[in-house]
């Protein structure tokens, strides 16, 4: 018997009836980690709040939920009270990690600080590290550099985004699962299916509706459009939630374009969003490799991303997505334009383009290269 304890930042929230639920793109992928071990413990935090629809409950009670509090915040105090709960964090997890037969640790996070040192200084068991963060970013807080700094000067396998010369040599350049075979065979018939039609041109945005993620960016690009280009988008779907989202609303009331604010989807219904849309657009100012992208191009969406961390290590401009460096409006708006004057053979060319590669993001292909390179089986 295989026991797994990972330890994570991931938001858990309980429902009325008591199941547990999480954040559903990692909760999907530890359903997935099954295949190889026989039980899990899942030490993440547990949030006060109501879940929001894009959350999903474990699928075994092989997994275990265990509650550390929501630590962190914006504010000053928020990371002081931090100190605070390391004991009984660190105790929490070092009484997990006694059942298991070895952990992983998922950074960057705020508990990274004190947990990776830790780990690395008393832990025995074997374990490995996810880094999903940006490897290479430049201007990343000082948490996250330290815990970057910590990751390349320790013995354990560390798995990584992107493919980078100088990385050491256990940092292991992996992809983001985020695709079940069913999805896969899936995405192959809507791909089939999809046409691409000047008026009927769909383009889609998944994740935190704030300046950060580029929404206002997108916003910007989609306005200052010449009413021609316009004329060619039937709707532009905006799925997720974040405090600025009454303010996006306000600025494109009246603006001749259909934004649509989905709110906070389920799984499911994301994945009607991109079977829908022929473009989706993620122009943040820092991401590592996004699971959206990946998915949404399963999906026949190209993608519209910024040239920044190992994004271009997958999207070849204007080949199988297009690349926005420097990050502007009137960038992101060029790109737009050359979506929108694509006839259908050469949407479709770029779609089908490297389509074999999708499989390396999906759950099997990562958990094969779990047992095989990471815990040697």
């Amino acid at each position: 018997m295989q026991t797994l304890t990972i330890i994570s930042h991931t938001e858990h929230y309980k429902l009325p009836d008591g199941t547990i639920v999480g954040l559903g793109s990692t909760v999907t992928e530890i359903n997935q980690l099954l295949d190889l071990f026989d039980n899990i413990i899942h030490v993440a935090m547990l949030h006060d709040e109501s879940a929001p629809p894009s959350s999903l409950p474990y699928v075994s009670d092989q997994i275990t939920f265990v509650a550390i509090p929501a630590l962190g915040g914006p504010k000053f105090s928020d990371k002081l009270s931090i100190l605070w709960k390391i004991p009984s964090v660190l105790k929490t997890i070092r009484l997990a990690i006694s059942k298991s037969d070895s952990f992983q640790f998922r950074a960057p996070t705020g508990i990274g600080v004190f947990v990776i040192p830790y780990l690395v200084v008393f832990s025995r068991k074997k374990g490995w590290f996810k880094y999903a963060g940006n490897w290479k970013q430049k201007s990343a807080p000082l948490a996250y550099r330290f815990q970057r700094w910590i990751l390349k000067n320790q013995s354990r396998k560390v798995t990584i985004n992107g493919i980078w010369n100088d990385q050491p040599k256990q940092c292991l350049s992996f992809e983001n699962p985020c695709l079940t075979q069913e999805e896969l065979e899936l995405g192959h018939e809507v791909i089939q299916q999809k046409q691409f039609k000047p008026g009927a041109i769909d383009f889609c945005f998944v994740g935190r509706l704030e300046d950060e993620k580029g929404v206002g960016l997108l916003i910007d690009a989609f306005m200052d459009l010449p009413e021609a280009e316009k004329a060619k988008i039937n709707t532009i779907h905006l799925v997720g939630d974040g405090k600025s989202m009454s303010d996006y609303k306000l600025k494109v009331n009246n603006c001749g374009l259909n934004f649509r604010f989905h709110g906070f989807l389920s799984r499911q219904d994301v994945h009607k969003i991109y079977q829908v849309s022929h473009c989706m657009i993620l122009p943040s100012a820092n991401e590592g490799f996004p699971k959206v992208v990946s998915e949404a191009m399963n999906y026949g969406c190209l993608p519209i991303v910024s040239d920044i961390s190992s994004i271009s290590h997958y999207i070849k401009d204007e080949v199988n997505g297009f690349l926005i460096y420097p990050i502007t409006p009137e960038n992101l708006a060029k790109k737009i334009k050359i979506v929108l004057n694509l006839t259908d053979s050469e949407y479709s060319q770029m779609v089908t383009s490297q389509i074999n590669e999708r499989i390396k993001f999906t759950y099997s292909y990562y958990n094969t290269r779990i047992k095989h390179e990471i815990l040697d089986v």
